[in-house]
C-alpha cells in the first residue's frame, strides 16, 4: 500500500543562515598580526621563514577553532570570504607601512590578486575544518543548536 502522505515534492530545504560580516571582518583582521610581528622584530628574531610559518598557523587554527566552536554560520563561505579579507588588509598595511617592495601599481594588483586566491582557497579549507567541528559537535548534543536526544 502506497503512504498517501507523500506528495511527491522534495523535502524542505534548511534555510541557510546569512553570513556573519562581522566575523568576516574580525577573522580577516588577524593579518595585522603580520605588520606587527615585523614592527615589534618578532619577524626577524624567528626569522622570515619560521615567522610566516608560524604566524600562518596561528591564524589558521584560529579560524578553525573560533569558526568551529563559535557556531559562526556558512564557515566555509565565511572563512573564504575572511581570507580575501585578510589579503587585502596584509598588502594594504604593507603598503601604508612603507613595507611593499613592489615596483609600482601593477605588481601590488597582481599581489592582491594572488594573495586573496590563496588566503581565500586556505579559508575555504579552514572552513571545511570548522564544519566539521560543527557537525561533530551536532552529533554529540555540544553544539548551541543541537536537538536534546531523547533517552
Amino acid at each position: 500500500m502506497l503512504d498517501s502522505s507523500h506528495t511527491g515534492a522534495q523535502p524542505p530545504r534548511r534555510a541557510h543562515r546569512p553570513i556573519s560580516w562581522l566575523a568576516v571582518i574580525g577573522f580577516g583582521a588577524l593579518a595585522l598580526l603580520w605588520p606587527l610581528l615585523r614592527i615589534l622584530g618578532l619577524e626577524s628574531a624567528l626569522g622570515d621563514p619560521v615567522a610566516g610559518i608560524l604566524t600562518a598557523a596561528i591564524v589558521l587554527a584560529a579560524w578553525i577553532l573560533g569558526a568551529g566552536f563559535g557556531d559562526v554560520p556558512r564557515p566555509v563561505a565565511t572563512l573564504a570570504l575572511s581570507g580575501i579579507v585578510f589579503a587585502v588588509l596584509l598588502l594594504l598595511t604593507s603598503l601604508l607601512l612603507g613595507l611593499w617592495r613592489g615596483a609600482g601599481v601593477a605588481p601590488f594588483v597582481f599581489g592582491v590578486l594572488v594573495e586573496a586566491g590563496l588566503w581565500g582557497g586556505l579559508g575555504a579549507l579552514a572552513g571545511l575544518a570548522a564544519a566539521g567541528i560543527q557537525r561533530a559537535r551536532r552529533r554529540g548534543g555540544a553544539h548551541p543548536t543541537a536537538k536534546p536526544t531523547r533517552r
